[in-house]
């Protein structure tokens, strides 16, 4: 399989003629894994440091959550350019949540398209503090 990088991959990334362009919500609408691919589930990230403490300021906290997101990823031998499907839970969501989501999903993404996504607008979270969780799947060779 090869992804749109040119680069041989496990997973394909791509959106078909017939539906709008999801990119600049930081999404594609289709990913394509190839047989035998080795599949990493990452858990829930949120904002919170290494030490466990929320800044109060949304876009902050997508940030963090998106490193945190890189540091797990990093810890099974993959990066964000492995990542087939996304879960995003925001507390209170808003059209102007969705364009903070997409500008730091750009930060992260860079030139890669980016993953399937779901975004679910949720009252709370696990925590309190908790603005933001973002959960993934991504695919490595075998």
């Amino acid at each position: 399989m090869r992804q749109t990088d040119g680069k041989t991959s496990s997973l394909v990334l791509n959106n078909p003629k017939g539906l709008y362009d999801p990119a600049p919500y930081g999404y594609s609408h289709v990913a394509q894994v190839a047989p035998g691919s080795r599949l990493i589930y990452i858990a829930g990230q949120g904002g919170e440091s290494e030490t466990g403490a929320f800044q109060p300021d949304f876009q902050a906290q997508v940030r963090q959550a998106l490193q945190n997101l890189c540091t797990a990823l990093a810890s099974a031998g993959a990066g964000v350019g492995d990542v087939a499907k996304l879960t995003v839970l925001i507390v209170d969501h808003s059209e102007e949540k969705l364009k903070v989501l997409g500008a730091e999903m750009a930060q992260v993404w860079g030139h890669r398209m980016t993953p399937t996504c779901t975004l679910i607008p949720v009252p709370r979270l696990a925590l309190d503090a908790m603005l933001f969780e973002i959960e993934a799947v991504a695919v490595a060779p075998a």
